[in-house]
């Protein structure tokens, strides 16, 4: 069975299973096993940037190394058309620096502050991308001199480790709300879809973006890939007149501001990936800390046959709140955390790969 189809059919795990046992907490009361004993999915966000320089194959590695059942990762479009994995559309001065032009007098010399779409992968190769480790990721290992990675070369790692059991969620990272930052959304998506479906481990992959537009074109190229609408509740633009340039024609208070039942309108979509909480960055705890994920928002999307994948979690406390949720995975900066919990809890662990 290929991982495309293990993935779809995760979706409608959820609404089949329920809770069979129970375990002791660490505080001694018992808690049930939930569905996701038997499938969680564990994303390394960006590889797992909390442990080695964001989006770099190395990072990528170490987290194959680890043990995670998806590569969470983003993607950009150069000048000349080529697809290279960074999360920021603009080079940023905190993450890369500049080595030189690629040629004497280049004009767009500096590369720092440019956006991506307005430079060539040679331009971009010349950054120095591993140079400082990212602040407020103390644990993060740092690849020095890292060149930003294409997205073949994510994929041409994925298979010389013959990880046939991971996933590949791959974001499009059209800017809809200032598209001339990035490239245009029908080139962005059609260069993305190329090359993953030339790398022959198309089944492998999701696709995610916050453009739900982005998502819609994708459908018309691979109706059979499962797509996943990302939302920071925020571009929902719950109670504002028109639609949101985020939705792709949909306008969220046709469907009373709901952020399921507005993605399940969405073609091929199959798993909701919303943020957790306030602020992005909150705890349980914290004062003024609030889930948006909440029970109800993840039963309306199992009645539907849609996961529902929170980003991006790193606390321990807040990661146990949402798997008593009932959430189908979580997208972190340090998969080694959400694991260790997952093993605690007798969950069902992702295969580790030994270096090739």
């Amino acid at each position: 069975m290929s991982l495309r189809r293990v993935l779809v059919g995760l979706a409608v795990v959820p609404a089949l299973l329920t809770p069979a046992v129970a375990h002791a907490s660490p505080g001694g009361a018992p808690r049930p096993v939930l569905p996701q004993k038997t499938h969680f999915d564990l994303q390394a966000h960006r590889g797992g940037l909390g442990l080695t320089t964001e989006e770099s194959l190395e990072g990528f590695a170490k987290a194959l190394r680890l043990g995670v059942s998806t590569l969470e990762l983003d993607t950009h479009v150069t000048k000349d058309e080529k697809v290279v994995v960074n999360h920021d559309r603009q080079i940023s001065g905190t993450k890369c620096r500049d080595t030189g032009p690629v040629a004497p007098g280049d004009p767009m010399y500096p590369y720092v502050g440019k956006y991506i779409k307005d430079l060539t992968l040679a331009q971009i190769k010349t950054l120095d991308c591993g140079y400082q480790q990212l602040p407020g990721f103390p644990e993060q290992e740092v690849v020095r001199g890292f060149r930003m990675a294409e997205l073949k070369d994510v994929l041409n790692l994925v298979k010389s480790y013959r990880a046939r059991q991971v996933a590949l969620n791959i974001e499009t990272k059209v800017e809809a709300g200032a598209p001339e930052q990035t490239a245009p959304r029908e080139l962005f998506i059609r260069r993305v879809f190329e090359e993953i479906h030339a790398s022959g481990i198309e089944d492998q992959v999701t696709i995610q973006s916050f453009d739900w537009g982005a998502l819609k074109v994708m459908h018309r190229l691979a109706p059979s890939w499962p797509l996943v609408a990302l939302t920071n509740y925020d571009f929902l633009q719950v109670g504002k007149p028109g639609a949101s340039p985020w939705l792709g024609g949909i306008d969220a208070d046709d469907f009373g501001g709901d952020f399921v039942k507005a993605a399940a309108s969405v073609p091929g979509v199959r798993a909701l990936s919303p943020v957790y909480g306030f602020p992005q960055s909150g705890k349980v705890g914290d004062p003024g800390f609030r889930f948006y994920v909440s029970p109800a928002m993840v039963a309306e999307a199992h009645a539907r046959r849609l996961t529902v994948v929170p980003w991006t979690c790193d606390d321990p406390a807040t990661v146990e709140a949402l798997i008593d949720m009932g959430v189908d995975g979580i997208i972190t900066d340090y998969p080694d955390r959400v694991r260790k919990i997952m093993a605690e809890r007798g969950m069902r662990l992702p295969k580790s790969y030994a270096r090739p």
